[in-house]
């Protein structure tokens, strides 16, 4: 087990989650408030998506992510800030017609999925390491080696550390080759991602296996979504990652009682303490994942 355990908090995503639960943060208030209930219920980084306030779903506005890390940083708590990078990647397709896009399709460059990047300077930002079928239907998550390179390359000049986001194990191995092509400062930090239709199972072993692909330097975290969120905390920790949880990925916090944001990062402390571990303030996290960008929120 590390040392210090960080907890990082993924306070609402971009997932068709609003109807299915009110405690799902949607304005940039509602969003700011949960990342310091988060923060004061133990979590050193909280994970930001944003939502259009009249639709529910998920935005690349930059005015919106604007406003909720000006709250969060406004507020006096301290935490790390770590937006999503990976808006403007989803493809549907037409099954006739697969040149032509459908509705929901928000695909755009590399560099066109960094504005609030760029503007805000987090001390992380997400990336999807490579492309996915994304659950049923007919929808991908375009994220090619090319992409990768021409992000990475512009991440790394503003100075803000890349969380990169592995869904598979060929993800893995394309995040290990732009590490070694230089394009990620070290240690390089690593989130994987478990269970999520049609990438990597929520299968121990299979964690375990891509926990050993992992550079030698590496910081990494592990989740897995809906009712496996909170039994694989302890199963990251025990293999010695860090952990996240939060309503981006699950609802629940036993079944049919919804959770809060702060409850779901409660109970990880409980069960990383619960294991023997300790949980690493903000300033130790930013120590740890060696952060350029330590105080700017």
């Amino acid at each position: 087990m590390q040392d210090r355990v960080i907890v990082t908090a993924a306070l609402t995503g971009a997932g068709d989650t609003v109807g299915k639960s009110e405690h799902v943060p949607v304005s940039p208030e509602q969003i700011a408030a949960d990342a310091v209930a988060a923060a004061n219920a133990g979590a050193a980084v909280v994970h930001i998506h944003v939502r259009n306030v009249d639709t529910g779903q998920g935005s690349r506005d930059v005015a919106l992510y604007r406003d909720v890390v000006g709250r969060i940083r406004e507020s006096g708590v301290d935490v790390v800030v770590n937006l999503t990078a990976g808006m403007g990647g989803d493809l549907f397709l037409d099954q006739d017609d697969p040149l032509k896009p459908v509705d929901g399709t928000d695909l755009v460059n590399a560099t066109d999925r960094l504005p609030h990047v760029e503007e805000l300077l987090p001390d992380i930002c997400t990336q999807d390491c490579g492309s996915l079928n994304f659950g049923e239907g007919s929808q991908l998550y375009v994220s090619t080696p090319d992409m990768l390179r021409t992000g990475l390359k512009r991440i790394q000049e503003l100075g803000v550390k890349p969380e990169l986001e592995i869904f598979d194990t060929g993800q893995l191995w394309l995040a290990t080759k732009l590490i070694e092509e230089g394009l990620i400062d070290a240690p390089p930090l690593f989130q994987l991602c478990m269970g999520i239709p049609y990438g990597a199972p929520a299968n121990p072993e299979l964690l375990q296996t891509m926990v050993n692909m992992l550079p030698e330097d590496a910081q990494w975290a592990s989740f897995a979504i809906g009712r496996n969120q909170l039994p694989w905390v302890a199963q990251s920790a025990l293999l010695g990652g860090h952990v996240r949880v939060g309503l981006e990925d699950n609802l629940y916090l036993a079944k049919g009682v919804k959770a809060t944001n702060a409850q779901l990062v409660e109970r990880a402390v409980s069960i990383v303490e619960g294991l023997g571990g300790t949980i690493a303030t903000p300033d130790e996290a930013r120590a740890q994942l060696n952060l350029k960008g330590a105080g700017r929120g």
